[in-house]
């Protein structure tokens, strides 16, 4: 899967992509929520910034253009500042936005968000206001719209539509568009709006439901991957569909197409925000359909450009570069904990891409023990990854004596990597991790509150960069030197009959 994902991604082109549907423009509006108003109780916000972003169909062409392709956008917009506004984000990335239709008797759809930052950067959606309008467009606006539409359609390598049920994919215009890709042979992908009747959806080559769309199109709960096949074949059959993709979040997407019926999984992922995932989603599925990818292929690219993106704040994008680092990342993670540095050092990268907080500590390990746990505990406390510096069996030896290690390296890195609060060992040669720890540049040094006096190695490096040392307290009486002097002990004890 590693090579095949790789080899295409690396052949996607710069396919055309007719996109068809409600162009939104997202505003954010920071600032810092510092105390409750004297007024009512509700945070007061001190703005700090303001940023504007391509949201709903927008959002589907901002991905497209992140990705490589060309987005032809097809919809509409007020005759706006916000109009305006979005038509130059999405002419900026490349788009063209020669399709945008301007209207002047409804307002661009807009929703603002009032984010606070927490303790100056813990952001948190406080609000949202939305500026919209989701009649029905006039009869004249929908022939304008159609026009544009076929005016387009010979230079586009395949077709989406992304529904928010805002008015512009209205019953007949949606089927109106779905019979001029079929008469012109072009595969229509439809990320729908959660609505209970999908027959303004039937012809189309693929759609792509979110657990709760399913749900309303099918009548029952999707709970299940069972739940999920049945609702795939409903669908398939009563739609004529080629293909579908319910997204199902944290288990990845359930496929049903010509030849394949089943599950494709995911990786866990620390969800930061879920907006713009399904906008995501179906951009990538028109990317790689577009560039020749079959259907399993589409949705694993998809399946990672949609994990990608719920880890980023707000309309976010994905790139090809963010999917290429994310396909070697899962390679490597079959490698296990145990790590070269250059190996190290390439995952750290990926973590750090993530805002992932580093934390370093070292040791010999030699005979685990209570207090060991303890301690890699508070270091696994203090960030999201901790790297072990593990000594090896010779550099144990020159610090511990020709009688130690009593466990061999790999032995002590194995059961270090049964640990739940580690999740790397490098082991290293020489007599101080100093090396290492100039390679690692972790955000956090940890060492044990015995080292206070002598000088914890690499905390004058560390903190150079904006880093921090950490003293873990210790567990009194526990020690792998005091454990193996008791061990001795008592053999001493039982060879003298004592």
């Amino acid at each position: 899967m590693y090579e095949n994902l790789l080899n295409a991604v690396t052949k996607l082109g710069t396919p055309k992509v007719l996109l068809v549907g409600d162009f939104m423009l997202d505003v954010y509006v920071y600032g810092d929520a510092e105390r409750i108003s004297p007024e009512a109780p509700v945070p007061v916000l001190k703005v700090t910034r303001t940023d504007y972003s391509c949201g709903g169909a927008g959002l589907v062409a901002a991905n497209l253009c992140a990705l490589g392709a060309v987005p032809l956008c097809v919809g509409i917009i007020g005759d706006d500042a916000n109009g305006k506004k979005l038509k130059d984000l999405l002419a900026k990335m490349g788009a063209d936005v020669s399709g945008l239709m301007t209207v002047t008797d409804r307002p661009t759809t807009t929703k603002q968000r009032l984010i606070g930052l927490a303790q100056h950067r813990h952001q948190q959606q406080l609000f949202r206001m939305d500026n919209e309008s989701t009649e029905p467009l006039t009869e004249g606006q929908y022939g304008r719209l159609a026009k544009i539409f076929e005016t387009r359609i010979k230079r586009a390598d395949n077709i989406c539509l992304q529904d928010y049920n805002k008015g512009v994919l209205a019953d007949l215009f949606c089927k109106k568009v779905i019979k001029l890709a079929a008469k012109a042979h072009k595969r229509v992908l439809v990320d729908p709006s959660p609505i209970s009747d999908y027959s303004k959806y039937a012809g189309a080559s693929l759609i792509t439901p979110n657990r709760y769309e399913t749900r309303m199109g099918v009548g029952f709960e999707i709970k299940t991957i069972d739940d999920a096949a049945r609702a795939a074949r409903e669908f398939v059959r009563k739609l004529k569909l080629e293909a579908i993709v319910i997204t199902l979040d944290k288990e990845g997407a359930y496929l049903r197409s010509p030849g394949f019926d089943e599950q494709i999984p995911t990786r866990p992922r620390n969800v930061y925000d879920v907006t713009g995932a399904g906008d995501t989603v179906l951009a990538t599925l028109a990317l790689t359909l577009a560039a020749g990818c079959d259907f399993k292929t589409a949705v694993q690219l998809s399946n990672i450009a949609g994990g990608i993106e719920v880890e980023k704040f707000g309309s976010a994008t994905v790139s090809r570069d963010e999917i290429i680092t994310e396909i070697v990342y899962l390679n490597r993670s079959g490698e296990g904990k145990v790590r070269s540095v250059d190996s190290l050092l390439a995952e750290l990268a990926w973590r750090r891409k993530r805002n992932h907080k580093i934390v370093f500590t070292n040791g010999c390990f030699d005979v685990i023990h209570r207090g060991h746990i303890e301690y890699l505990k508070f270091c696994k406390e203090r960030g999201d990854v901790v790297v072990v510096g593990l000594n090896s069996d010779s550099s144990v030896r020159a610090i511990k004596g020709p009688d130690r290690p009593i466990h061999s390296q790999v032995d002590r890195a194995a059961v270090l990597a049964a640990l739940e609060s580690v999740d790397y060992i490098a082991i290293f040669g020489e007599s101080t991790p100093i090396n290492l720890i100039k390679k690692v540049r972790p955000d956090v040094l940890v060492k044990g509150q015995d080292w206070e006096k002598k000088g914890v190695v690499g905390a004058e490096f560390v903190e150079s960069y904006g880093g921090r040392v950490a003293l873990a307290p210790l567990v009194k009486g526990k020690s792998s030197t005091l454990i193996i002097e008791k061990i001795k002990s008592q053999a001493a004890k039982t060879k003298s009959g004592k």
